[in-house]
């Protein structure tokens, strides 16, 4: 299945969308008709440089949006582990359809990842980020509004790097995106979360008019856990059940519940 990820646009409260293709089943999967799918790294070759007057950038002040200093403290000695970041100076919420949110928790004073934040537990992470055990920086990177942006780079104690990854506002990079309208890339149709070559995250088929058409989530290239499919108008149309767990082969999908339009139950299993 073409697919592909995410668009600058995608992340504006101001998209618009018209009306598509509903998701078919069929042998427990989903089908799309898509159209020629882009990667983010396709789409920021795309992009024209901007060109501007050097400013003194402002202090604290990351992708226009203020932010105060924060950190958390763990263990004694050579082997404390300190975290130094940023966070929101005004509460907000993420933009995104992203699965991993960070967030500063104020009840237990530490970093936390969920996949539906709570204004009211915390607030999102926002600038720089810096991860030390002793005198050895162990990771670093940048969020925005909660999301991994950038890159990130993770080390051992011996400062040799294990991991380098690349993402744009809680996707990675490899993510793919598809369109209805290829050309001007305005009317985002599905999203794909691609992580070193294999589907990881939550995917998303939208309706032209902007509703969530399909939702589920990939793990290691598999679909677990129910995927819900919705009509145009926004109501539930059905959820199909896959393993709880990737590679569970003897566990075949199945349609749990079903609904017409109107919103009434027509099968459950």
């Amino acid at each position: 299945m073409k697919s592909v990820l995410f668009c600058f646009a995608f992340l504006s409260y101001s998209i618009l969308f018209a009306q598509g293709t509903e998701p078919k089943v069929q042998e427990g999967q989903f089908t799309f008709d898509t159209d020629k799918p882009f990667t983010l790294l396709e789409l920021e070759k795309e992009e024209e440089p901007i060109v501007t007057k050097k400013k003194k950038p402002k202090r604290r002040v990351y992708y226009g949006i203020k932010t105060k200093k924060a950190f958390t403290r763990k263990g004694f000695g050579e082997k404390v582990t300190l975290e130094l970041f940023y966070v929101l100076k005004k509460p907000d919420v993420p933009n995104t359809f992203a699965r991993d949110i960070y967030y500063f928790d104020f009840a237990q004073r530490q970093v936390k990842k969920t996949e539906k934040f709570d204004p009211k537990k915390g607030v999102l992470l926002h600038g720089p980020y810096k991860k030390m055990i002793g005198q050895a920086v162990v990771e670093e990177g940048i969020y925005y509004k909660g999301t991994r942006h950038g890159r990130w780079m993770r080390h051992n104690l011996q400062d040799l790097l294990e991991d380098k990854e690349k993402y744009y506002k809680g996707w990675p990079k490899e993510s793919r995106i598809t369109y209805y309208d290829p050309a001007e890339r305005k009317k985002l149709k599905e999203i794909t979360p691609v992580e070193y070559g294999e589907k990881e995250g939550y995917y998303y088929l939208l309706h032209e008019n902007g509703q969530v058409a399909v939702r589920g989530e990939y793990r290691f290239n598999e679909k677990v856990g129910d995927w819900i499919e919705n009509y145009a108008n926004g109501k539930r149309k059905r959820i199909i059940s896959y393993p709880k767990e990737p590679f569970e082969k003897d566990v075949k999908p199945y349609i749990r519940k079903e609904w017409d339009e109107r919103g009434k139950e027509i099968y459950a299993k």
